[in-house]
Order: structure tokens, then C-alpha cells, then sequence
């Protein structure tokens, strides 16, 4: 068991749903978790597929809240949009890009299979500590995300309880594999 509270980040592509729904039941269950996106903006759905609303990794989400509010209050609260930035200003005043943090992590979890390879390869090797990361495709709504969430608190806490990690995360994640139907890639990298 490790000596320390497992130290997790969740990832995301915006650091809106999947990965905010897991910081919430994580640090809940007394993680000490952060929560990132990936991508090169935010994107929240908009008015059609095709105009999504854009915003900067900078922008608050209360920020996003209101501008929502202003362009189309009707449609974001019925869509879930306005009680899912609610949720997420609760836990943190904005949204974070996991390639600008330098902080250690024991566990890094992803929520789309192209993200395991941008968090394996967006930090320079500093301490050459070993991180497990470990992706499990979770689709981006809001169902699926707290299901999700769920399925990952369970894991972080089978990990939380395993004498030896490093030996045994193989076997852990087959049994959760078998459990949940849903396939969990895995692989050390070194940061």
C-alpha cells in the first residue's frame, strides 16, 4: 500500500465533463486528484454540431456559465451545459491543460485512447519516477461520465489498497476489465 495518498490526474479532452465529473467523486472519497484536458481549447457544444461554442484553457468557468447564459439560456440549461459548469466551478475556477503542469502524479487516468499517447509524450523527464497511466474509453455525456467516474473511484481505490503496485496492477486492471466490459490500456512512463 502506498505511503501516501495515491496522487491521480483525470484527462480529458476540455476539462469539462469526463474528467470533472471524476475530480468531483474522487476528491470526495479523499483523493488527492486534479483534473486536465488535452486539447488545444475548450469546446462545449453549441447551437448545432458544427458551432461549437470555443473558449481558452484561461477562461473561467464561471466565465463560460454566464456567456452561456447571455447567448442561449434555454438551450444550455436543457442540454445539461449550465449544470455541468455549475458542478465544475464548485471544484475549481478553470479549466487546466494537462501538458502546462509540472506536478508528480502516481496515477494518470484518460478518457480517449489518443490521449494516453499525449500524456506519455507532453513532459520532459525530470525525476524519472514512474507514473501508471491508464486509459478507459468513456463516452463524452453526461450518463457515461458519472458512470465513469464511478468505475474509476473504484479502481483508485483497489489501487490505493494493493501491497505492491507495480506487481500488481496487471492482474487489478484484468479484473476491472472483466467487471466493467470496457477495456483498460495501461503503460509506465517516466516523468
Amino acid at each position: 500500500m502506498p505511503s501516501h495518498p495515491l496522487r491521480v490526474a483525470v484527462v480529458c479532452s476540455s476539462n469539462q465533463n469526463r474528467s470533472m465529473e471524476a475530480h468531483n467523486i474522487l476528491s470526495k472519497r479523499g483523493f488527492e486528484v486534479r483534473s486536465f484536458g488535452t486539447g488545444s481549447h475548450v469546446k462545449l457544444p453549441g447551437p448545432a454540431p458544427d458551432k461549437p461554442n470555443v473558449y481558452d484553457f484561461k477562461t473561467t468557468y464561471e466565465q463560460m456559465y454566464n456567456d452561456l447564459v447571455r447567448k442561449d439560456k434555454e438551450l444550455y440549461t436543457q442540454n445539461g451545459i449550465l449544470h455541468m459548469l455549475d458542478r465544475n466551478k464548485r471544484i475549481k475556477s478553470r479549466p487546466e491543460r494537462f501538458q502546462s503542469c509540472k506536478d508528480q502524479f502516481d496515477l494518470v487516468i484518460t478518457f480517449v485512447k489518443y490521449q494516453l499517447g499525449i500524456v506519455n509524450t507532453s513532459r520532459e523527464q525530470e525525476t524519472f519516477t514512474p507514473v501508471h497511466v491508464i486509459n478507459v474509453d468513456i463516452q463524452d455525456n453526461h450518463e457515461e461520465a458519472t458512470l465513469g467516474a464511478f468505475l474509476i473511484c473504484e479502481l483508485c481505490q483497489c489501487i490505493q489498497h494493493t501491497d505492491d503496485m507495480e506487481n500488481e496492477m496487471d492482474e487489478l486492471l484484468q479484473e476491472f476489465e472483466d467487471k466493467s466490459n470496457r477495456p483498460f490500456l495501461h503503460t509506465v512512463c517516466f516523468y
